[in-house]
């Protein structure tokens, strides 16, 4: 079977079914802003199909292969004194920048969201940090450099879940204020559902530690000879000090600068290695056919098939990463308003991720060229393809910003998962099960001590990850085992409104349940493998979790999918009121429990206002908010009245929300001049003595 149309069949068929929804809730039109919205969607689709069409079957040129002419001999250790100081002095800057930007944590909604105030751009950024991890660079290197251009698959498959997460995941997320995954099925079904969706997620993040830590383990043994448990402990080390100290805004501030450093690092291996073959197309024309090709063979392989790739990565991942995922979900829910956060949305899938397609690819396809060329040996083994070719192309100190790169992967990914996995301790477990008026101070506290807690648990999966042959073999053996029953709860819990609570828990058990038996009995996967071969199976008593690796991803959907069908069609659905703010086309509900009034999901113009200090802090009661009072002229320019909510910010659009707050408007008082008088804790973030006679930035929001 052809991949390209198989993907496009069903990766199209999800897409549509977003638009539908989006249609249905007048997201999308065909006039004004909804037509434009449309075109972008539908755009973004063309694109991605466009690329991979070329890819896969457009006519191009290949140079033959050239043998080695034995210049080149792998050193025993790779990089130089210079380079691993620049790793050191990398630690210790982000150690710096981290404690900094986290010094002012005083309440849970700080730690968690970072107070709710960042720009889209600084959070698509510091997205795709998360996204590529230090396993990205070597799982990725490795299959780039085995398999080609079809490694970058699994970052531009991504689209098809875009529509169903902008318009309709994502403003019910942002403004039913929900804190955490399980706390939404609390609220939409009861705390039995909440209950087990928090282990499922709790051993996905843990889970994704251990994955994390372990490619650290193993970048350090390749490079210096370091013993993998070893070279663990000291990044995670590293990484906890920081999250422990900072949160949510020390991760942002943190994967802000990282990311600019992964992507530029990477692309410049990339130029590199272009540069030293003559330019890009004698690169290009030495990539073989086959390396060239957007998707690898359909099944034939069981180590890459492209139809276990598709269902692992595009279904069963990317719908955990974008949806699910304890730190996207933080990281949406940190952006100022529910428009940052669609852009952020859009722009990390569409921009970013292509970017950081051939940035995390890059080792592998130069490393391939290069070995067609003759440059470098064709016994090269493709778990060193990476670190050979960046210490090759590299002079001392450029390969050690590629290493500081490599670890600036890393800890990326791991802070975020760090404060994802002490947000479920506390929202999930502490809060509701332990101490349910537990004060923000000793919820702090919790979460700072869960945040070490869980770093010591990541250490103690390395040695279980390390028994794969590959990085990519364990990671994908892990997602495909543990996503599916969290996946379909989630996207039936949101977009059918029929689903009810026994089916939830019944999928999320009975999922686990069919997806543990598959691992002791790897023949139930037989009916779903579309052909791909099933693999040796490993030793020990989850031997059988090596087989079907990939293709366990769609048994586990299917099966799910199956559970959740029936059960909710013989029992009764949850009533109306239950429902809302809390399914799709239920957003205005949504909307009235954010704000505390009917509202739409529209954001005002930006109007410039004088900064006036007022003399108390005064906080609406229902929401917690500061509250303040506007000027005539300021209500005028905005359109903002008594009760309306209003996001207020520093004039310097540059910092990205970093001096800013929202606020409710207590009064509209007389004056021809905007003006906004805050309270004293609001004026100090957005204005502070410094700056008191320079105009602010405000918005009114969702009125």
């Amino acid at each position: 079977m052809d991949p390209y149309l198989y993907q496009y069949a069903i990766g199209g068929a999800v897409f549509g079914v977003g638009l539908c929804y989006a249609w249905r809730q007048e997201y999308l039109a065909l006039h004004g802003r909804g037509l434009l919205r449309l075109v972008l969607l539908l755009g973004g689709l063309g694109f991605f199909a466009g690329v991979q069409g070329y890819l896969q079957y457009g006519d191009m040129t290949v140079r033959p292969p050239v043998p080695h002419d034995g210049s080149y001999v792998r050193r025993p250790a790779l990089g130089t004194g210079l380079d691993y100081a620049i790793v050191a002095g990398y630690f210790l800057a982000i150690l710096a920048i981290g404690t900094w930007f986290g010094r002012r944590q005083k309440t849970t909604r700080d730690y968690f969201f970072g107070g709710q105030r960042f720009a889209w751009w600084i959070l698509a950024i510091s997205l795709v940090a998360t996204t590529v991890g230090s396993y990205s660079f070597v799982k990725y290197g490795t299959a780039a450099y085995k398999y080609g251009l079809s490694s970058s698959q699994s970052y531009l498959n991504d689209w098809f879940w875009i529509p169903l997460l902008i318009f309709g995941w994502l403003p019910i997320l942002y403004f039913s204020r929900i804190t955490s995954i399980p706390e939404y099925f609390e609220r939409r079904f009861g705390r039995d559902v909440r209950f087990w969706a928090s282990l499922f997620l709790l051993l996905y993040l843990v889970g994704y530690v251990g994955v994390n830590l372990y490619t650290m383990g193993r970048v350090f043994e390749t490079l210096l000879g370091w013993n993998v448990l070893f070279a663990a402990i000291v990044v995670a080390v590293v990484s906890a000090c920081y999250v422990t100290i900072g949160g949510q805004t020390s991760v942002i501030m943190t994967d802000l600068f990282q990311g600019f450093m992964l992507l530029g690092v990477g692309l410049l291996l990339l130029v590199l290695g272009i540069d030293y073959l003559g330019g890009f197309q004698v690169f290009w024309e030495y990539l073989p056919r086959g390396h060239r090709r957007a998707f690898s063979d359909f099944n034939a392989d069981g180590s890459f098939p492209a139809v276990g790739i598709f269902w692992q990565d595009a279904m069963a991942n990317s719908a955990m990463f974008y949806l699910l995922n304890q730190g996207m979900v933080m990281r949406f829910m940190a952006a100022r308003t529910i428009r940052d956060a669609r852009r952020a949305a859009l722009f990390m899938p569409l921009v970013l991720m292509p970017i950081a397609a051939c940035v995390v690819a890059s080792g592998g396809w130069v490393g391939r060229a290069l070995v067609q060329a003759g440059v470098l040996p064709d016994d090269l083994p493709a778990r060193e393809a990476f670190f050979i070719t960046a210490d090759f192309l590299s002079r001392p100190g450029i390969f050690g910003l590629v290493i500081a790169a490599l670890t600036a992967a890393l800890m990326s990914t791991l802070d975020t998962l760090i404060t994802a996995v002490s947000a479920v301790v506390v929202n999930d477990f502490y809060k509701p099960y332990v101490r349910p008026a537990a004060a923000d101070r000793e919820l702090l506290g919790v979460a700072r001590v869960s945040s070490i807690a869980v770093t010591l648990l990541g250490i103690g999966l390395v040695p279980i990850f390390a028994q794969y042959e590959t990085i990519y073999a364990a990671h994908g053996a892990f997602t495909a085992a543990v996503t599916p029953p969290l996946v379909v709860v989630l996207l039936l819990s949101v977009f059918w409104r029929r689903f009810t609570r026994v089916a939830a828990v019944a999928t999320l058990v009975g999922g686990l349940l069919a997806i543990t038996a598959s691992i002791f009995w790897p023949v139930l996967i037989e009916p779903f493998s579309h052909g791909v071969p099933a693999g040796e199976a490993g030793e020990g008593l989850f031997g059988g979790m090596k087989q079907h690796k990939f293709m366990r991803a769609l048994y586990g959907l299917a099966v799910s999918g199956l559970i959740a069908v029936v059960v909710t069609l013989v029992t009764r659905p949850e009533s109306a009121a239950r429902q809302r703010g809390l399914v799709w086309g239920t957003v205005a509900d949504a909307i009235r429990s954010y704000k505390g009034r009917a509202g739409v999901d529209r954001i005002g113009p930006t109007v410039a206002a004088t900064p006036v200090r007022g003399g108390e802090d005064a906080r609406d009661a229902a929401s917690g908010l500061p509250t303040v009072v506007i000027s005539e002229a300021l209500s005028a320019a905005s359109g903002a009245m008594a009760g309306d909510l209003l996001y207020v910010s520093d004039g310097r659009a540059w910092l990205g929300g970093l001096r800013s707050g929202h606020a409710l408007v207590a009064a509209v008082e007389p004056g021809d001049a905007a003006q906004v008088t805050l309270p004293p804790g609001l004026w100090e973030v957005v204005a502070g003595p410094r700056r008191s006679d320079v105009a602010l930035r405000v918005q009114r929001l969702y009125s």
